[in-house]
């Protein structure tokens, strides 16, 4: 024998129909707008510029006002101070998605990744362990500058007090190597910095030094994933820019900016008076390079009046309206 509905039954199953009906509605509507949120768009940089000006993120307050800032207030700080956009220099301390996340609100265009921690886990080490750990954290920070739509790394390689010039030189290359299809895969640079590591010069030698060894090193891995990310005022006191620039040539794929003073033997803020680096040559080393990228900011840094400063300090270093 079939059963008959009663039309309280079929009342009920339409109920229940339309509930149903409604919570599925309900969860995709949902469902896009997470999806929405985690495709937003990233912001970029403007256009048209043939130098662009940014700060490191350490440089930027994390406090105002006894308020703590979040990432994004602070990127928006620098967006603000009117640079074109930030180095995310603490990779280390967030997440892929937590970095992309500040970047898409914030709307400031980031450029770059670093982790201080290359300092202690460095890839010159003569413990296999901490050249792992130092891969494991590059690899990170390209991950990160690949998530807020950076293109490329910046590494201290390591030091020079970790062996002879040939050991290091052979265990740094050797760890690099291992890092470069995930840097091609996702389109980022290793760039090395020049720093006070006593590595490819002579630490305690007076200038005139010259950039060959770290030439040398950029060109043994034959790739174009590995260059320079050169800072003018690091080796004002072993150089002359103008003429490591024209060495350099298109290895120095990104700018570090900061003032030194030879006379006083430290360093200074950029284009004050005790600031002795010769900026109009780096302006004419630049152009005959046909330099185009990002310059960094690398000095202590602050709140909005503070950045605002050394935004200004660096354009006119650079010779930018």
């Amino acid at each position: 024998m079939t059963s008959q509905k009663t039309p309280l039954d079929r009342r009920t199953f339409l109920s229940a129909s339309a509930i149903a009906a409604a919570a599925v509605t309900g969860a995709t509507q949902a469902s896009a707008t997470e999806k929405a949120a985690e495709n937003q768009s990233l912001p970029v940089p403007p256009s048209g510029k043939k130098i662009l000006i940014s700060c490191k993120l350490g440089m930027i307050t994390k406090e105002v006002g006894g308020k703590k800032l979040s990432l994004t207030e602070r990127l928006k700080l620098a967006g603000e101070a009117g640079f074109d956009g930030v180095d995310f220099d603490e990779a280390g301390m967030f997440t892929v998605e937590q970095a992309r996340a500040a970047v898409q609100e914030s709307g400031v265009f980031c450029h770059n990744a670093i982790n201080h921690a290359h300092w202690d886990m460095r890839l010159t080490s003569p413990k296999e362990a901490d050249r792992a750990k130092g891969v494991a954290n590059i690899e990170h920070c390209l991950r990160v500058s690949h998530a807020i739509g950076g293109s490329g790394v910046l590494i201290v390689i390591g030091r020079g007090d970790d062996g002879t010039a040939e050991e290091i030189d052979a265990r740094a290359q050797q760890e690099i190597k291992k890092m470069i299809p995930l840097a091609a895969s996702i389109g980022q640079s290793i760039l090395f910095e020049n720093v006070w590591n006593k590595m490819h010069y002579d630490h305690d030698a007076p200038p005139e030094q010259n950039p060959d060894r770290f030439i040398r090193f950029v060109d043994s891995f034959n790739s174009p994933w590995v260059g320079m990310y050169y800072d003018i005022g690091n080796h004002w006191k072993y150089g002359q820019p103008r003429a490591w620039l024209k060495a350099f040539g298109r290895r120095a794929v990104k700018l570090d900016i900061k003032g030194f003073s030879r006379a006083k033997n430290k360093f200074v803020d950029i284009t004050s008076e005790d600031d002795d680096l010769p900026w109009g040559d780096v302006q004419k080393g630049l152009d005959e390079i046909g330099f185009t990228g990002w310059a960094t900011a690398e000095v202590g840094g602050g709140g909005l009046e503070r950045l605002t400063l050394v935004r200004k300090q660096m354009q006119k270093a650079l010779g930018l309206s």
